[in-house]
């Protein structure tokens, strides 16, 4: 295939296993690229004074990867962007482990890093998935992303 008719493409894929960065990275790869921004989510092991073990994710699948496929719509519409990449973990993720990782390739790197920075922020704000944490003295809590439009203000 010639590299100027390379076709772009959407990665979008929710899965129980783990997430490598470099899997996700090398499919965003284009010899019309000279960068490749990536976010990568990670569990930490505090949460207000509260000692994380993991975190536990679940999504409504349907709306999910919906809602994902818009936000890479929207990206187009925003930036000159080649590839796009968005894997997010489900079920248990252990501490230092990555939840998601976002991956985004384009010619010159401020595209593809405005691009990652709003992918990230809009998928926190409008797509359906919850983390519970877990915690070290057993007990746990679900969490909303306060960035999400349907949540209120307590």
């Amino acid at each position: 295939m010639n590299e100027v008719e390379e076709k772009s493409i959407d990665i979008i894929k929710f899965t129980a296993d783990k997430l490598s960065v470099n899997e996700v990275s090398q499919l965003v790869i284009s010899p019309l690229c000279g960068a490749i921004s990536l976010f990568v989510g990670t569990t930490r092991n505090n949460f207000e004074g509260k000692k994380v073990i993991s975190l536990e994710y679940e999504a409504y699948l349907p709306m999910a990867e919906n809602e994902v496929r818009k936000i890479c719509s929207d990206i187009r519409q925003k930036w000159p962007v080649k590839h796009i990449a968005v894997f997010h973990r489900l079920g248990l993720v252990p501490v230092s482990e990555a939840s998601i990782i976002i991956a985004i390739s384009s010619a010159h790197r401020t595209a593809s890093l405005e691009a990652v920075s709003y992918a990230i922020e809009t998928l926190k704000a409008k797509v359906p998935i919850w983390k519970k944490e877990m915690y070290e003295e057993s007990s746990s809590s679900w969490k909303r992303n306060k960035e999400c439009f349907w949540a209120t203000d307590d």
